[in-house]
Order: structure tokens, then sequence, then C-alpha cells
């Protein structure tokens, strides 16, 4: 295989795709929301959790539709491979706080953060989706991971949730070892 070739290959799988409103390299919006975790309310800064780490920071549609619930379980059952590689993961809709506490417990089994995205954050972050029929606004199906300097890792935009746990997850394994080699962020 060719040099060149055999590079983009290596890449492929952390290129942010053309859709994805902030690029690596973008600065991530700080913000503070309402959110959940295991049905228990509580008040997300940003900034805080990046202290921590990296950040997943993925936008679903809407709580208790199909492909959110199954997104939802797969981070989930992950949850644990993000933590290994010192990552936080945070679920984030335009959904209201009452209906995301009760999605926290039931999809995300208790296990990482959900919060209700404001219209501020949705335009920061590029991920308005549209207002159906009910008047209900929807974010796109996003997934950003945030370096702890607040600069975007990676993005992925795909309406369909199947890719976003493994490939969230191999940018975080990515940035955990070379952060372990003594790299930067």
């Amino acid at each position: 295989m060719r040099p060149m070739l055999f590079l983009a290959s290596l890449l492929l799988p952390f290129a942010a795709p053309a859709e994805a409103a902030l690029a690596p390299g973008a600065k991530a919006p700080d913000f503070v929301a309402k959110g959940a975790i295991a049905g228990k309310p509580f008040t997300l800064h940003l900034r805080s959790q990046l202290r921590k780490g990296p950040v997943v920071l993925y936008f679903f549609p809407a709580a208790f539709t199909g492909g959110c619930n199954a997104e939802a379980r797969a981070f989930a059952e992950s949850v644990d491979a993000f933590r290994a590689a010192g990552a936080t993961v945070i679920g984030m809709s335009a959904d209201p706080q009452d209906r995301l506490e009760a999605f926290s417990t039931q999809h995300c089994a208790g296990k990482f953060a959900v919060a209700s995205a404001t219209p501020r954050v949705v335009r920061g972050y590029d991920v308005a989706l549209g207002t159906p029929a009910k008047g209900r606004a929807l974010t796109s199906r996003t997934s950003y991971v945030i370096a702890p300097d607040g600069r975007i890792l990676y993005a992925h935009d795909d309406p369909s949730p199947l890719e976003h746990v493994q490939r969230t997850l191999a940018a975080v394994q990515a940035w955990h070892q070379r952060h372990s080699a003594g790299g930067r962020s």
C-alpha cells in the first residue's frame, strides 16, 4: 500500500464529516444546562466537566424514540470504556428536563448525564433539526469529542445512531493514548 493511502486509511475513522457544524480545532461553546443523571436533576456546566478530562457531548433528536433509546443504551453499555480513557459522556437534546429525568433512568441506565439543550446551545453547536408538528424542537444526531482545553477533537454527524459510540470511543482512546504517552491535548 502506498504511504499516503496507508496514512489516509488510518486517519479516515477520525475525520470529521462535512456536515458537522464544529470542526476539529474549533472552540466548543461553554454552557450551563439543566440535566439529570439516574433520574436526579442537577445543573451541568461544560467547563467543570472538562476539568476532569475530555467530554463526549452527543446530541440526539428526542428522548423515548427508537434510535435515541438504542443510542443511549449503547453509550450506557460503553461508559466504562469511556471512563477508562478518561472521558465523560453527556447526552443532550431539546427535550424538557422532566422528560430527560425519566430517560436518564430508563435508557441511560443511570450511567451518564443527559441535559436539556437551550436554544443558545443548539445554535452554538449548530444542531437544530427543526420543529415537528407538535411544536417541540429537535436536535440533529451529532456527537463531539471535546478536549480538556475546550477544543473539538472529533465530530460525527449522522442521523443513524449506529456508529456514534464506536467512533467517539475510538477518538477518545486515541486522545488518551497520545496524552498518556506524554503528548498534549
